[in-house]
């Protein structure tokens, strides 16, 4: 698939492709969309597979504006807490950005191991993020 323009409109990203068909992504379907400033969402690059927010963080791939929408396990997790970011597990697991993005969007099914590769190190992440220390009020 060849696109061939990409705009904003007020709720949602459109996509044309190079043999006239058109698609779209609502922001409400992603928080960091959903949450992004205008100026934010404006600042956006492309390459071949889809679309980066370096702002905000967030990419979506060109396969997956046309795919029947699987609400995988991996979407639901990430839709319940968009306090995780996307971008930042997939460095972790020495992963392109995009190719994470398509497991997330249902565009792409990873292998049954890298699935739980991806769960053991979002697991990784809450088990670091209980053990900052709790910060004791001081009394003055």
């Amino acid at each position: 698939m060849v696109v061939e323009k990409v705009w904003l409109t007020g709720s949602a990203v459109w996509i044309r492709t190079d043999d006239g068909r058109e698609a779209c992504e609502h922001f409400a379907d992603y928080p960091r969309l959903r949450a992004a400033k205008p100026s934010q969402r404006a600042n956006y690059k492309t390459d071949a597979y889809g679309i980066n927010w370096p702002d905000i963080d967030e990419d979506l791939c060109f396969e997956g504006f046309f795919q029947t929408k699987e609400r995988t396990e991996l979407y639901r997790i990430f839709m319940a807490h968009p306090e995780l970011n996307a971008s930042a597990v997939a460095r972790r697991l020495g992963i392109s950005q995009s190719l994470f993005a398509q497991y997330i969007s249902g565009a792409k099914k990873p292998s049954d191991s890298r699935l739980e590769e991806i769960y053991a190190t979002i697991r990784t992440i809450g088990k670091e993020l209980t053990r900052i220390p709790k910060v004791e009020p001081t009394i003055a």
